[in-house]
């Protein structure tokens, strides 16, 4: 393309932008500045000159010490240890009395008590914390008796401490930071959200052979930028002449709306439940003990009741089903029996069974609740036979990695037919693992406290290098069973980590993705489709 055409074809910011660029290397602010432009304008008029051959660009990357968000409040204020410094000074200073002497100020107090320090100076807990313990770290300050007293000279109270000096040099280079600057930046790193390392890309542009030649012609032209309905209607367009356009440039990718990718997975999974079947069941995620654990023949001195395991809502307690009449027909009385020996033949747990503890609220900690309620809802329907899944969250205490999360989604199943039996059981999970991509996976035995038998799904981590578990299944014993219908009928029932499900197919890693809002992720993230 010659200069002419060349010209013909610049938006209004290469135009303006263009002339202010030289032969050597400047810098993209200065350019920027030249141009009465923001940054990001000139630098998208610098990638449309660069692609038309007219300027070239080298980038380079440094890291930089900038100040955080509480940085900036203190670099306003003052830092923690600073204040609780300063009331120090304040209750160690004394008020002249007539007879010239000295006498403590009228607050009487010559130390802080280290349990008014958050009143006295105003601060958080977490200021309260750090400022104590800078303040012993530098041998400001000496505890005794329970009260914080000061132990600094006149000149080391006045002089400013290294962090605050630091702070007022801010923003600075990474490399240029050195002996004392560098021992400050060290202890305020350790602070969250005071001082803060980003890394600050420059460019630096210049003109080619061509640019310069362009840049050196006239630039004017009176060229229409873009046809507009109103220059069509009015046919005002003729005889006009229009900016031409560089088809090859690149141009912004156009992100569509969509939903979240875990939530097109759930879509898909209820859907095939509803295809082969089952309807679905609903529930609060906040429940009681006995729905969560006491119906499900779970003992009470078992590990996952402790609050290691659970999140309990403290100072709240639910409300346990009504005791009945008649003994064989009372959820609540058949439940304590259960646990307690004597049912169907069964030893039960062999202690004594506490209401109370079943009353305890927490957030329920799989849907199987869910399950334990409808099948109470189904003996007074008499639904039978009866499918019903659900999908849901759940909430552990779990310590967070790769492969564990304290929040959750689980998706739930139960089959309630006096003619179900353990293969049926397996033929539904394959089905539904076969549907969400599956082909492979590993059954193995496992044991849960309310189903028998009991089975345990896992997939290999082809990163990771080790099977994964999936979810639990098994058909419900006859504790579980017995109290819900008064006698025992078979339950197939499952409860399956959704998220751990859907990860092979988003490639995702770690479960701790699936909750991060990273745009940029979440706008790569591929839709989910399964043929």
């Amino acid at each position: 393309m010659d200069e002419k055409l060349l010209i013909e074809s610049l938006s209004p910011i290469e135009r303006n932008v263009l002339p202010n660029i030289s032969a050597r290397f400047s810098d993209i602010d200065e350019i920027a500045k030249a141009s009465i432009q923001d940054k990001t304008t000139a630098l998208r008029a610098v990638g449309f000159l660069k692609n038309k051959g007219l300027v070239e660009s080298k980038s380079s990357e440094k890291k930089v010490v900038i100040l955080g968000i509480l940085g900036v409040n203190y670099l306003k204020k003052e830092l923690p240890e600073r204040t609780l410094l300063n009331k120090l000074v304040e209750a160690r200073n004394s008020v002249p009395s007539k007879l010239g002497t000295n006498v403590p100020s009228s607050s009487g107090k010559k130390s802080i008590l280290i349990g008014e320090i958050r009143n006295v100076c105003g601060l958080n807990e977490n200021e309260a914390k750090i400022a104590l313990g800078t303040l012993r770290k530098k041998a400001l300050v000496e505890i005794s008796g329970g009260k914080l007293i000061l132990n600094a000279k006149p000149g080391e109270v006045t002089n400013k401490m290294i962090e605050e000096l630091f702070l007022e040099k801010l923003p600075m280079d990474l490399d240029a930071v050195k002996d004392l600057d560098k021992l400050a930046l060290e202890n305020l790193k350790s602070r969250k959200d005071i001082v803060e390392i980003e890394g600050q890309k420059k460019m630096k542009v210049k003109l080619t052979e061509l640019g310069e030649k362009v840049a050196s012609m006239d630039l004017k032209t009176d060229l229409v930028e873009q046809l507009t309905p109103k220059m069509l209607k009015q046919n005002s367009w003729k005889g006009k002449k229009f900016r031409r356009y560089d088809l090859s440039s690149p141009v912004p990718r156009v992100y569509g709306g969509k939903r979240h990718f875990t939530n097109q997975a759930i879509d898909y999974a209820k859907s095939i439940w509803l295809e082969m079947g089952f309807k679905e069941m609903t529930g609060n995620n906040v429940e009681t003990g006995f729905w969560v654990f006491d119906s499900l023949f779970t003992a009470q001195d078992h590990p996952v009741r402790e609050m290691q395991d659970t999140f309990y809502l403290k100072g709240m307690k639910g409300k346990l089903p009504e005791r009945c009449k008649k003994k064989e027909n009372c959820i609540l009385f058949k439940t304590q029996q259960a646990h307690e020996g004597g049912i169907d033949g069964s030893k039960g747990w062999q202690y004594e069974w506490n209401g109370e503890d079943a009353k305890k609220v927490l957030m329920r900690t799989h849907t199987t609740s869910l399950s334990a309620r409808k099948l109470r809802e189904i003996r007074d329907t008499k639904e039978f036979p009866a499918k019903y899944f659900a999908l849901g969250k759940c909430f552990r205490n779990e310590t967070v990695d790769w492969s564990h999360g304290f929040e959750f989604n689980q998706t739930e199943g139960i089959v309630v037919d006096e003619n179900a039996n353990f293969r049926q059981l397996l033929g539904y999970l394959k089905q539904f693992y076969k549907k969400m991509g599956y082909e492979k996976i590993r059954i193995r035995p496992a044991y849960f406290a309310y189903t028998e038998p009991s089975l345990e799904i896992d997939v290999f981590h082809p990163v990771h290098k080790e099977w994964v578990e999936l979810g639990g299944a098994g058909m419900f014993r006859p504790e579980v069973t017995i109290p819900m219908f008064g006698k025992h009928i078979p339950v197939l029932a499952w409860g399956q980590g959704f998220d751990r499900i859907i990860t092979e197919f988003f490639r995702i890693n770690d479960l701790r993705e699936v909750n991060k809002n990273d745009i940029n992720k979440l706008r790569e993230m591929k839709f989910w489709r399964r043929d």
